[in-house]
């Protein structure tokens, strides 16, 4: 059972790095049972890659629902502190024991924000919007997405023209603070817990299949973000080159995964993410025609269902075989697919409309601190005493398996702080 009262009285913080759905729920999970997190998130809101989807499979319900009940979480629980723009610069001592140095870049608005929009009504400047993955823009003072957390808006400087403070003289409520500095924060931690999260392959190192080259070959996160409603069009998912709607439609599986030049392993999520998104152009165009061409279908365990019914509701045409080259027909944006039709025994061309890539995860462990190992594809294997790891950055899974892992993680950080509480 969880000493409380020894974590309460004597016990040092617990550091959770990444406010993705994993690290969400590790500090809370461990809030909750009595100690108190810092929880420290890279960009300027919490959500992660959970933020940025449409829908959650295989229930397709958004995730706005359970982001909010989190977000209430934290903000009802004085033990849980946050720090945003913020990053894990060093982290010395022993397990039980640790200092950690937080970095933490100026934000250049206070918490006297009132989310008036008065700030960006007044901007001059544009950014490039990194929530929507560019496809929009953002004025250089902003909110990051519609329901973040801490709800505060934020000044990119770096997008700022210069000597401009259109910004400060347009907030009534003196919320803009444009002589912030970065600061360095230290704390005595019993345990770090590692949940930096996954961010998409970089598609345009797969040359045959034309991402980055042809306007109307997408990613999976794309089309996550075409499908939002909060997303750069509204929730309409639209060809680039034209903005109409695309009528037929092809997803390309293992784009990068599973092949020795790029991600050697199974991503484990995007067969059922394909499937997911297949409903998102149904709902949207009920004659859309929809080929998936793939190595294997995986969807392992509950996802065998999800599978049995997106594809029984038709509409959907599988090609087990690996496309080996995509062109693009210049006069009408058309894409020209070579594929190997492995059940028909021969090659074949498929011209479609538009082509999503089922682009694979990546672990973001670049900035993890010493005493983390990795294997050999970049995911955490075993942190020892007092370093504890979720998510995906563990490995490739699904929301729901984030969640689960994110509790066993608080759990293992809390036994390293109760250790701390009796030998403090």
């Amino acid at each position: 059972m969880t000493d409380v009262a020894a974590i309460e009285g004597n016990g040092k913080e617990i550091m959770v790095l990444g406010g993705g759905m994993a690290g969400l729920t590790a500090a809370i999970e461990a809030a909750e049972a009595g100690c108190r997190v810092v929880l420290v998130e890279k960009t300027s809101s919490l959500g992660g890659r959970v933020a940025r989807m449409s829908l959650y499979f295989p229930k397709l319900c958004p995730p706005t629902c359970g982001l909010e009940m989190n977000f209430r979480r934290i903000k009802n629980n004085p033990r849980i502190r946050v720090l945003t723009q913020a990053e894990l610069e060093q982290l010395e001592g022993v397990p039980g024991n640790y200092v950690a140095t937080v970095k933490v870049a100026p934000r250049y608005v206070t918490a006297a924000c009132t989310l008036c929009n008065a700030c960006t009504e007044a901007c001059p400047s544009e950014r490039p919007d990194e929530f929507n993955h560019g496809l929009s823009k953002t004025k250089a003072a902003y909110l990051p997405f519609t329901m973040a957390f801490p709800a505060q808006y934020v000044v990119d400087r770096a997008a700022c023209a210069d000597g401009c403070k259109a910004c400060v003289d347009a907030c009534k409520y003196g919320a803009i603070d444009l002589a912030q500095q970065m600061e360095r924060k230290t704390f005595p931690v019993a345990a770090v817990v590692a949940a930096t999260g996954w961010a998409p392959y970089d598609a345009t190192r797969i040359d045959n299949l034309g991402f980055g080259k042809y306007a109307n070959v997408l990613t999976n996160a794309i089309v996550e973000r075409l499908a939002a409603p909060n997303g750069p069009t509204g929730g309409k998912i639209l060809r680039p080159s034209d903005g109409k709607v695309a009528q037929s439609v092809a997803f390309v599986q293992c784009a990068g995964s599973r092949d020795r030049n790029h991600l050697p392993y199974c991503s484990a999520v995007c067969c059922a993410a394909t499937l997911k998104q297949a409903t998102y152009l149904r709902t949207r165009n009920p004659d859309v025609d929809i080929t998936i061409f793939y190595i294997d279908v995986r969807t392992p365990g509950h996802l065998q269902d999800f599978y049995a019914k997106v594809v029984g509701e038709g509409n959907i045409r599988l090609v087990k075989g690996k496309v080996g080259k995509i062109e693009e027909d210049a006069a009408t944006g058309d894409l020209v697919l070579v594929v190997e039709d492995v059940l028909n025994g021969k090659k074949t061309t498929v011209r479609v409309n538009m082509v999503v890539l089922a682009a694979g995860i990546v672990p973001q462990t670049r900035d993890l601190p010493k005493g983390f190992t990795l294997d050999e594809f970049g995911f955490v294997t075993n942190g020892g005493d007092g370093l504890c790891s979720a998510g995906c950055v563990r490995r490739p899974g699904e929301v729901a398996a984030s969640v689960r892992d994110g509790t066993g993680a608080a759990l293992k950080a809390l036994q390293s702080a109760v250790g701390s509480a009796h030998h403090g």
